[in-house]
């Protein structure tokens, strides 16, 4: 019952966010222009000035949905039996475990916010400063500190699977240590990299970004019936994505 509810509230939020950031681009059109933040579309024949950095829009809803959204997979231990949460020390032994799961999961969600609003802050630097190379390999590192931290705190694993065709000389697994952490800032940085690089053509950047976040949801809904918990986690966050991305698509085309 506490599964469907929140996936059915998310998927209602995102819709409502599909349509809230279909209606506050256009009108937040003029405000760009007059600040300098636009370009010319290249590639029809009209010298119309496109605003740009509307980005920041449709993130906005993005974290307006998400924070809204904390109550409803968590609600269970905030108004529910579980009085204490997240202090889960307090909670009676037969709770001890879902409570304890479940703060951790609280804790993940809004690091993951946290790391995500530094994103969001980076984006509209960049495109109003023209940041340059060397910071924009820097800025995404320090916006994964929140995350890493709260990985180490919490779990602190460090160990990865070794793909079959190399478990014949490394095992069939390997402990990176210390290099894990670097090896997940590294790829935070390659991710915001990669999209950024395809700025300039009419949607490929938010386009990108819908095929990747489609992906992840078919994958999230494939395995649901393995480790039901963690793949909700990562639902709560694409499907938001997914329909904000989508109103700056239909938008940016």
């Amino acid at each position: 019952m506490w599964d469907k509810i929140p996936i059915f509230v998310n998927v209602s939020l995102s819709v409502f966010g599909y349509f809230l950031t279909l209606s506050i681009i256009p009108k937040f059109r003029d405000s760009f222009l007059r600040a300098g933040i636009f370009g010319r579309d290249q590639c029809k024949k009209t010298d119309k000035k496109i605003p740009e950095a509307v980005g920041v829009l449709s993130a906005c809803v993005f974290l307006v949905i998400t924070f809204l959204f904390i109550p409803v997979p968590f609600g269970h231990y905030f108004f529910g039996s579980a009085a204490e949460f997240p202090y889960h020390e307090k909670v009676d032994a037969h709770l001890f475990i879902f409570v304890f799961v479940f703060s951790f999961q609280f804790v993940e969600y809004l690091a993951a916010l946290l790391s995500i609003c530094c994103m969001v802050l980076l984006g509209f630097a960049d495109d109003v400063l023209n940041l340059k190379w060397r910071h924009k390999l820097l800025l995404p590192s320090l916006a994964t500190l929140p995350l890493l931290c709260v990985y180490y705190v919490n779990f602190n694993s460090t160990t990865v699977i070794i793909p079959h065709p190399l478990r014949f000389s490394f095992g069939y697994s390997l402990d990176l240590g210390i290099l894990y952490y670097f090896y997940m800032a590294v790829i935070v940085v390659f991710c915001t990299n990669a999209i950024n690089i395809l700025a300039g053509v009419n949607a490929l950047e938010v386009g990108q970004s819908l095929v990747i976040s489609m992906s992840i949801i078919i994958f999230n809904l494939i395995e649901l019936s393995r480790d039901a918990r963690q793949h909700f986690f990562s639902l709560y966050f694409m499907i938001p994505f997914f329909f904000t991305s989508l109103a700056l698509f239909k938008l940016n085309w």
